[in-house]
């Protein structure tokens, strides 16, 4: 059978061909027209990437003769089609987009992947691939000539890539910067990335099996999921995280983990209780203390922290006592909860940020705050810069992360005259500022530590694509 065309390039029923797209540089492949759509052999396929960014994985053995030669590709994903092949079977394959060469002409062409190990072609061009870029004569071999499958004999060889995983980011701002490089590192490593709006989920609490849903469906098949749950959100946030758990999804920060970071005043019992270093701290809810907060502190001036401020906001720095006395009055008269903290002057205006992951810091940057500001954070106008930390400095910040078993955490301490002070431990903290400070690939960093603790579900687990 013959395709009409408007080029002068004729093919035979057989042709070598090669995909550059796909890095396969010599491929036989069996020319047939009573075939409309194309295959190519592939084993181990696995999607990856967000829903506008689908892409497919595969490994391929070029050559049926020499199966030690065995190359990973990966190409954009078009779609998922049943397709019937010649002897009547039906399968579900993914479709992808590539580009095909014969006889150094180049074109773009749909295939999909199917194992063809028992198949003497690892490829099969139908008609639809063919269009009108060419003339098949049925009666002809090669015509384009044979392309030397030497070309694989100093192939790179490449390792089997790690499975991939399902990752949820339960985040509001999917457009943010963590948000955003967070999804696209995952997706650099292969893996299938879903941003999840936390507060657009819903649980069925009283189920035998626990579940997620949104938007009328439901979120199964997760490996592990980061939480980047906002202060507001806090409760709810922590019950999704939960409910994951329960579900035996891994959680960068597990729920309990994150709700003892958020309560900043059982945050600073802990840490005193495990020794770490932190600014003298008081807490009352009755006036009749407020003279005794202010002593143990050591008097004015000294910082006033609501307990649900975040980003520097809520924060408050009385340089006298009767100014503090009015400040802690007007707080408890609005039934607020407040810490009432040393100042640390030395500091200068300045704190540490350190990224912790696994029990390391990774990386640490200094923030000043403005002329004038004794607030250093970033959001307030503060300018961050890297810094090289101490040995005591690190070591507190590590053991702080422990303390509250944060697999990842952001570390905030002063340097005062008799060593590092704690000031807060964020349980999710933003990338930023400490990726453009200090040049490293934060977010590589976390879903290389992701990949080393959440267990990949078996092959076929996940029902849908």
């Amino acid at each position: 059978m013959t395709i009409n065309a408007n080029k002068d390039l004729v093919l035979g029923w057989e042709e070598w061909v090669s995909l550059p797209g796909l890095g396969l540089p010599a491929i036989r492949a069996k020319v047939d027209t009573g075939a409309k759509t194309s295959a190519l052999h592939a084993f181990s396929i696995e999607p990856y990437g967000r829903e506008n960014r689908r892409k497919v994985r595969f490994g391929i053995h070029p050559i049926p003769e020499r199966p030690e030669i065995e190359v990973y590709c990966s190409a954009d994903l078009v779609d998922q089609r049943e397709i019937t092949s010649s002897n009547g079977e039906t399968e579900l394959r993914y479709i992808i987009s590539t580009s095909l060469d014969i006889g150094g002409i180049q074109w773009p062409i749909e295939i999909s992947l199917t194992n063809r190990e028992t198949m003497q072609y690892r490829m099969l061009i139908g008609r639809s691939a063919l269009q009108d870029k060419a003339i098949v004569d049925p009666n002809k071999s090669c015509v384009q000539g044979v392309l030397n499958e030497g070309a694989y004999d100093d192939f790179p060889r490449r390792e089997a890539p790690k499975r991939s995983l399902k990752i949820g980011i339960l985040s509001r701002e999917p457009n943010s910067y963590s948000t955003r490089r967070l999804a696209e590192a995952a997706e650099e490593r292969h893996h299938l990335v879903e941003v999840i709006n936390t507060t657009q989920c819903y649980m069925n609490i009283t189920s035998m099996r626990p579940e997620v849903h949104i938007d009328g469906r439901k979120l199964d098949g997760f490996d592990a999921i980061i939480p980047r749950i906002g202060s507001s959100v806090t409760f709810y946030g922590m019950a999704v995280v939960r409910q994951f758990e329960m579900m035996g999804v891994y959680s960068l920060n597990s729920s309990a983990a994150i709700g003892a970071s958020r309560d900043k005043l059982y945050a600073h019992q802990l840490l005193a209780r495990n020794g770490i270093g932190m600014p003298i701290t008081g807490f009352a809810r009755s006036p009749n203390a407020t003279s005794e907060l202010i002593k143990f502190v050591g008097g004015a001036p000294l910082v006033l922290k609501l307990l649900e401020g975040t980003q520097g906001k809520g924060v408050v720095l009385a340089e006298t006592k009767k100014a503090a006395e009015s400040v802690i009055g007007a707080f408890q008269g609005l039934k607020a909860n407040i810490l009432v903290q040393e100042f640390i002057k030395e500091a200068g205006g300045a704190d540490i940020r350190c990224f912790v992951i696994g029990g390391k810091v990774i990386a640490a940057m200094k923030r000043q705050g403005e002329e004038g500001e004794y607030r250093s954070n970033l959001h307030q106008g503060g300018k961050a810069e890297r810094v090289r930390i101490t040995k005591e400095e690190r070591a507190a910040a590590v053991k702080a992360a422990k303390v509250l078993k944060l697999g990842m955490a952001g570390v905030d301490l002063l340097r005062a005259e008799d060593g590092p002070k704690v000031l807060e431990v964020n349980s999710s903290p933003g990338l930023e500022g400490i990726e453009k400070v200090t040049g490293k690939n934060i977010a590589g960093l976390v879903i290389d530590y992701i990949e080393k603790y959440a267990r990949p579900m078996p092959v076929g687990g996940r029902s849908k694509l």
